[in-house]
């Protein structure tokens, strides 16, 4: 199956070096001393974010490359991208 370039994977990149720069910001807190409760809230915070790119990577996976399977390798390998990328749902 042909790569192309994914139209969501900007937005995905986007989203994760925000991710980035808030889990920065978590590390500096522990430095800092700051409350547990707060440090918390905001490591829940990053958690949902990446678990929110990781539902658009997946759909835009389902999306992008099992729909168009009929013009690469069929159906066999559709099943087979499904099954390998549901695991990580």
């Amino acid at each position: 199956m042909a790569h192309n370039a994914h139209i969501s994977h900007p937005a995905i990149i986007k989203r994760l070096n925000r991710v980035s720069g808030h889990l920065r910001s978590i590390v500096d807190m522990i430095e800092e001393e700051r409350p547990c409760v707060d440090i918390a809230q905001q490591l829940q915070a990053v958690e949902n974010a990446i678990a929110s790119a990781k539902r658009a990577l997946i759909n835009d996976h389902i999306d992008h490359c099992l729909v168009h399977a009929e013009e690469g390798e069929g159906t066999q390998h559709a099943v087979a991208q499904f099954r390998a990328i549901s695991k990580y749902w």
